[in-house]
């Protein structure tokens, strides 16, 4: 996403230090992943970025529902015949999901991933709308029924599935970064899971993490940047995967309650202190727009946004602090 590549420039600037880099770019979930860590030694750094890298590559085949073998492909496999006893680990984010659900009135969903599903986002111009299968047939977050007691998850509908695309990498951000800033050594870091940035410490030379806020129109200069201090910032965007029709442009972000491609939003960025919860925040704001997205914001402690609509034009939460000019 845009500001994985940002996040780079900025860094290519900060002058030489005393403390160690270890840094790995890698593909996990389907997408681009960096990590970045400074430590007093580089055999500490180094093994800081292996456990973290080893980390997300454990939640990936806990959470993947395109691995077969995986705890949510089971839960998928078993889709109205019966309920399938899960990791402890996995229970618990199910049930933050849910939670999240219900705080975002249903824009977030992460049961809304039907079988057979008729939308297809690669930049293609769709010549005839597709037949849309009924929502109440497949998805529905009240639908699933966890099991705390037996450790057991259900999706009472065949047709129902879930998916962790809206939340998975933030997770994965979170565990990695809580893992490694524990590690002897460990000064300060930063894991990119494809837009999903989380980080702590300072860099060198720096008050903190300087990310850019750039337009979707890639002639206009960037707006500004946010400096992050040990908090997350996600982004969700509809320029990698979208469609036209009819001369409209519809995200890859679905509306659970319609069905329906989201419209209006091009990129929406949440900062809070959790990956997990601002990716899943970014993914409603697409949902709910501008208007009932960021008055949500703006009752949530601790969490900001900023939204790039359709028309170039933006909106940010009440509290968010944008810098015009780095020092």
């Amino acid at each position: 996403m845009r500001l994985y590549f940002l996040f780079f420039l900025l860094f290519a600037s900060w002058p030489l230090s005393a403390q160690k880099l270890a840094q790995k770019q890698f593909q996990l979930m389907g997408c681009w992943f960096e990590v970045k860590v400074f430590a007093q030694e580089e055999e500490e750094a180094q093994a800081a970025l292996a456990a973290g890298i080893a980390e997300m590559q454990r939640i990936e085949a806990l959470i993947s529902s395109w691995q077969p073998n995986s705890a949510t492909s089971q839960i998928n496999a078993q889709a109205g015949q019966q309920a399938v006893r899960v990791p402890t680990e996995l229970l618990a984010l199910i049930q933050r999901a849910k939670k999240i659900s219900a705080l975002t009135d249903g824009a977030f969903d992460i049961s809304f991933a039907p079988k057979n599903s008729p939308w297809q986002f690669k930049g293609q111009t769709l010549e005839k709308w597709p037949k849309i299968p009924p929502k109440a047939s497949s998805a529905n977050w009240q639908n699933i029924q966890v099991d705390e007691l037996a450790q057991t998850v259900f999706l009472p509908d065949s047709l129902m599935q879930i998916g962790f695309g809206g939340l998975g990498k933030g997770y994965a951000a979170d565990r990695a970064k809580a893992l490694m800033q524990k590690m002897p050594g460990v000064t300060a870091g930063l894991v990119n899971a494809s837009g999903d940035l989380n980080c702590w410490g300072q860099p060198p030379g720096k008050a903190g993490w300087n990310i850019q806020i750039l337009s979707p129109d890639k002639q206009a200069p960037p707006l500004g940047y946010l400096q992050l201090n040990g908090q997350a910032l996600v982004s969700s965007g509809d320029y990698e995967k979208f469609f036209y029709y009819q001369g409209r442009r519809y995200a890859h972000i679905i509306n659970p309650k319609t069905g329906l491609p989201t419209q209006g939003i091009q990129s929406a960025s949440v900062l809070c202190p959790s990956a997990e919860l601002a990716d899943a925040l970014a993914t409603a704001l697409f949902v709910l727009g501008p208007d009932k997205g960021l008055a949500l914001i703006d009752q949530l402690e601790h969490i900001e946004a900023f939204i790039w609509l359709s028309d170039n034009s933006y909106r940010c939460s009440k509290n968010i602090e944008i810098k015009r000019d780095e020092k």
